[in-house]
């Protein structure tokens, strides 16, 4: 499964692609600066400058404009990783990430372990693709801490202990406040938030002890902006956000592990399962993307070993400032966008979420988690 090279995504030509020419060109340094310098001092240039003057002043202002970019992509690289450079071996790297059995997570497992890399896949779904050699799948509830530690134990003693964590696992009920049922909202932040804290309980000591290692959280653009029908998906992304900004707070000055790396991913709409009905209304500028484009990316950072927030598609950047903007912009955008749930039929990780919770009460009551630490070799 070959990482996507071409000019346009696969989304096809939408705002991103403008975007990118954009940056390519006119606010690209090192296009601009020798451009400049022609212009600066050779006589044509010179006679160019007299003739068209604005454009001349407008070529400044771009370089200038660019270079800014530049340099405040430098400092938001450096302060992010602290400052401190590590290496990865991926030879004995051992990435974790939840909810791989398919969808986004199921193409960072592929792509990961075509590179030789091993993967330990955690969900309760079987996998939808041929495993690897390097895949490793554990049938696991992510949301009971109990099964979680069990289930981590047979890891360290089967595969070894994994440096880089993903928690990918999402689910939506697409329901009302009121109609969504008390486990309803329970199991979306149970398996969005709360397995976050469960799961870096579990993996994240032995990377401080190291200094080395990293943690991916999968948000969403939902984090910044909710709609109807979308209210505890919206809460729980937003709450694995900060989770996200916390714990990166968190490694640096209290765990002292700057090298421990964070990545952040809000991604727009996919077209996965999970979001089957879901209405795009800004097909243009938010793209539904296709789970290729956000797991290339999810992959491509980590293999740079660096701290990042990735943000897809590129125009869902402004929905970060969404918080900061008039009240009767907010409210009307969320009004507007009530269609978007309108027609949702998302598919159910879980059909029966009473039966969930009652057996693995049972389970943890009983403190019998073999079922639930099943490893399925290939």
């Amino acid at each position: 499964m070959p990482m996507h090279n071409a000019f346009l995504p696969r989304e096809g030509f939408k705002a991103d692609a403008v975007l990118k020419i954009i940056r390519n060109t006119a606010l690209n340094p090192k296009l601009l600066l020798p451009l400049l310098l022609l212009v600066k001092y050779t006589k044509k240039g010179q006679d160019w400058a007299v003739l068209h003057p604005k454009a001349y002043s407008r070529l400044k202002k771009l370089l200038v404009f660019s270079l800014i970019r530049c340099i405040n992509r430098y400092f938001s690289r450096g302060v992010l990783n602290n400052w401190v450079d590590d290496k990865y071996d991926w030879s004995k790297e051992i990435v974790v990430i939840t909810g791989g059995a398919g969808g986004i997570g199921g193409q960072v497992v592929q792509l990961l372990a075509e590179r030789g890399i091993k993967v330990v896949v955690l969900d309760i779904q079987p996998l939808t693709y041929p495993a690897g050699p390097t895949v490793y799948y554990f049938k696991c509830d992510i949301t009971s801490p109990k099964t979680l530690a069990a289930v981590a134990g047979e890891i360290r003693a089967t595969v070894g202990e994994p440096t880089i964590l993903v928690n990918n696992a999402g689910v939506v009920q697409g329901r009302t406040i009121l109609d969504a049922s008390e486990r309803d909202i329970r199991f979306t932040f149970d398996v969005n938030t709360f397995a976050h804290y469960w799961t870096v309980k579990e993996f994240l000591p032995s990377m401080i002890r190291n200094n080395h290692g990293m943690v991916v959280t999968v948000a969403s653009v939902a984090a910044w902006v909710t709609v109807p029908n979308m209210v505890d998906y919206a809460a729980s992304k937003a709450a694995a956000h900060a989770f996200h900004d916390g714990l990166t707070a968190e490694l640096k000055t209290r765990y002292n592990a700057p090298k421990v790396r964070t990545v952040l991913v809000n991604q727009g709409y996919t077209t996965t399962p999970l979001f089957k009905g879901y209405y795009n209304d800004s097909p243009f500028l938010m793209p539904a993307l296709h789970p290729e484009t956000v797991a290339e990316a999810i992959v491509m950072q980590i293999l740079k070993g660096e701290s990042n927030q990735l943000v897809l598609p590129a125009f869902a950047n402004t929905l970060s400032m969404l918080a900061a903007l008039p009240h009767w912009y907010q409210v009307r955008l969320r009004e507007k966008n009530h269609r978007i749930m309108a027609q949702f039929a998302g598919r159910k990780v879980v059909q029966d979420l009473d039966k969930f919770y009652e057996e693995r009460e049972k389970v943890e009551a009983a403190g019998d988690f073999g079922a639930s630490t099943v490893l399925v070799t290939k």
